[in-house]
């Protein structure tokens, strides 16, 4: 049976039974009241439910899991060892370390150890740490089954799984990686799954590995954020450049993404974007883990204006005030443009969404436009 949760209007993190010294680490952080998945979600993860939300991303879904599994694992101390109580698993390498530093600055002062494991860089480094101990584990599928074949990590004592962005780490192919990993985790466990759509493999994945779970749905499925301005622009191929240099100049962009399907054409366009003064750089899986984080710092910073992004890298893009989203190729899966387009418009902010649609994108356009149930608007170039 699915359970829906439900609505708690006007509550605040104090009314959500949380540790005083967790609301501290909450209030050192800027936050002043949860958000609506915080508010549904964070009552029935304390009582031991397990959770399907279905929220975009930008909503507060890290502090919607990690706050109440970190009151309990301060409420029931462990063993120190490479032997983790919580495991969360992240699609990419940028959202696993920011759901880490999150679950750090929430926890400070609660005496839990929270690792992060990932691949493309070194695994002996992360050896070294998980053998300090770990309470909290947030990893990536791939690194976390090295570890596993290698007999650092031992799943045998989780008793909190967070299954983080289901739906792309389905459409990233690691659904028997999950399989593979979820046979390690002992079956008595708390089970969390949070996806922004809710495809047909998503809600199979929720009914092999949940038990009657509390669904919280903060967004309509497959909608697009309510804050962020769409439009499209009806362009050739090869007019798609000069367009976009115009669009950053004349709209005064100040922290945008551009999204390309291609690496090595956001290689290319961040070049042309530098060489006309617009500070820009590339994300995409085929940088090292150090440029991509680089990269992120200075887009933060706003040392550099644009990221110029793939789908799969820019998933760990969690950057707040990001002011425009323009889509130089349209996506060929039309979930992800939700995902692009969730980019901006966030903690209340509004944002603007162009995208540049070539002749041979229309059936990209129609598809879009058929699973977010809405036209979006032309403007001229």
């Amino acid at each position: 049976m699915i359970t829906n949760a439900p609505e708690v209007p006007g509550a605040s993190f104090a009314s959500l039974s949380l540790h005083p010294r967790i609301l501290q680490n909450i209030e050192r952080q800027g936050y002043s009241s949860p958000t609506p998945i915080q508010v549904r979600s964070i009552p029935v993860v304390l009582e031991g439910r397990d959770v399907m939300g279905l929220a975009q991303t930008g909503t507060g879904k890290t502090a919607a899991f990690s706050l109440p599994i970190l009151q309990h694992l301060m409420e029931q101390p462990g063993v120190a060892g490479p032997a983790p109580r919580c495991l969360v698993l992240a699609p990419t390498r940028e959202l696993a370390l920011q759901i880490a530093e999150n679950v750090k600055l929430y926890g400070e002062g609660l005496g839990l150890r929270t690792q992060v494991v990932f691949g493309g860089v070194s695994i002996n480094p992360q050896i070294t740490q998980l053998r300090r101990g770990v309470d909290f584990l947030v990893a990536t599928p791939g690194r976390l089954l090295d570890l596993m074949g290698q007999g650092v990590v031992s799943l045998a004592s989780v008793r909190y799984l967070v299954l983080d962005e289901a739906d792309r780490m389905l459409d990233m192919g690691f659904v028997h990686d999950l399989k593979r990993i979820l046979k390690y985790v002992p079956k008595k466990r708390q089970t969390l799954m949070y996806s922004a759509t809710m495809s047909g493999q998503v809600s199979e994945l929720a009914h092999g590995y949940l038990t009657n779970p509390v669904t919280v749905e903060v967004a309509k499925r497959a909608t697009t954020a309510q804050l962020v301005t769409q439009e499209v622009q009806f362009v050739g191929a090869q007019d798609k450049l000069p367009i976009l240099i115009g669009i950053i100049q004349q709209r005064q962009v100040e922290r945008g993404i551009v999204f390309v399907r291609m690496k090595h054409r956001a290689n290319r366009i961040a070049e042309v974007l530098n060489k006309n003064g617009i500070s820009s750089a590339a994300f995409h899986s085929n940088k090292s883990q150090n440029a991509r984080q680089r990269a992120l710092d200075a887009f933060k910073t706003g040392e550099v204006r644009v990221l110029v992004a793939t789908d799969i890298a820019a998933r760990g893009i969690d950057v707040d005030e990001v002011s425009h989203v323009v889509n130089f190729e349209l996506p060929n899966e039309p979930e992800s443009y939700v995902h692009r387009i969730g980019r901006t418009g966030r903690a209340g902010m509004t944002g603007q969404a162009v995208s540049l649609c070539s002749p041979e994108e229309r059936s990209y356009l129609v598809a879009i436009e058929r699973l977010t149930g809405k036209k979006i608007p032309v403007t001229a170039v």
